[in-house]
């Protein structure tokens, strides 16, 4: 049948009501979750939701998108059903009372990107039986090939005293072929679990594995007042990142760029690069690993 989602059977179609089941309260860790069969980017809908009073734990899950966004505005899209595009709303800067959680600082929110990292290769290892690496800040390697992005940004409150929400955007390669791969503008080539050899391939028990272990490492963050180091994040982080230790060429956003040894990454999120120049803290920039 034209157009039916059970036209590829390498491709079968998300089930919102088993996601709602093993995902939103009360039997999972989230508070909404919203499945669509076609969005222009599930980023720009949790944004929507944030600045009309959503609360936290809104998750949009999107089977095909037309207007995904990576960092610097890049394109990130993928044909129907072949990879995972899923966002959620944040909300770090409010006390939840019933949880024991404090408002977590803005200077810490640098880590929530990092912390959808440590979440993403926690999936990818337990369900597709790779061993994935991050590269600083948001990108999920498979080998020295990108096979998942991350895209934080804020949404400012509605008022001068309400904390801005934060939206967390993933998107994950699964099932994508070589001749659908897209171009990466910095040159480091593009993968997928599939391509890759991953043991499994099913995009619902991914899917629930990556929500869980994000709602886990965002739960110990908070608990931890927003440190990574009490949460155990830090540690995390820096055991799956393939940039610390590294020379690097640092494109920055103002359109300069550095090269140096990236020597770690500070309280705020930021990556520690150390040049003939001097020390540098970095709070974004486009990262290439050199040999």
């Amino acid at each position: 049948m034209p157009g039916s989602p059970y036209t590829d059977l390498d491709r079968p179609p998300l089930s919102a009501a088993r996601l709602r089941r093993a995902l939103v309260a009360p039997h999972g860790p989230w508070a909404r979750l919203e499945l669509r069969a076609e969005t222009g980017s599930t980023n720009a809908d949790v944004a929507e939701a944030a600045r009309t009073g959503e609360p936290e734990g809104l998750v949009v899950v999107a089977e095909r998108q037309t207007a995904g966004r990576g960092r610097r505005g890049r394109a990130w899209q993928s044909p129907a059903r072949a990879g995972i595009a899923t966002s959620v709303l944040l909300r770090p800067g409010e006390a939840v009372a019933d949880r024991g959680w404090p408002p977590a600082p803005p200077s810490a929110y640098g880590w929530l990107p990092l912390l959808a990292g440590v979440a993403l290769v926690e999936a990818v290892a337990r369900l597709a039986e790779l061993e994935a690496t991050l590269k600083w800040p948001n990108d999920l390697l498979l080998g020295d090939a990108k096979c998942a992005g991350i895209l934080a940004e804020a949404v400012p409150g509605a008022t001068p005293a309400t904390p801005a929400a934060v939206v967390l955007g993933i998107g994950l390669n699964v099932t994508l072929r070589a001749d659908e791969l897209p171009e990466n503008p910095t040159g480091l080539p593009a993968t997928s679990l599939q391509l890759a050899g991953a043991a499994a391939t099913d995009r619902d028990p991914l899917l629930r594995a990556l929500l869980r272990s994000l709602a886990t490492w965002y739960g110990r963050w908070r608990a931890a007042g927003g440190s990574a180091v009490e949460s155990g994040l830090h540690e995390a982080y820096l055991d799956s990142c393939a940039t610390v230790g590294r020379q690097v060429r640092v494109l920055l956003p103002g359109g300069g760029e550095l090269t140096g040894t990236a020597t770690g990454v500070d309280s705020e999120g930021h990556l520690a690069v150390t040049t003939p120049a001097g020390d540098h803290h970095l709070s974004a920039g486009d990262v290439l690993h050199l040999r």
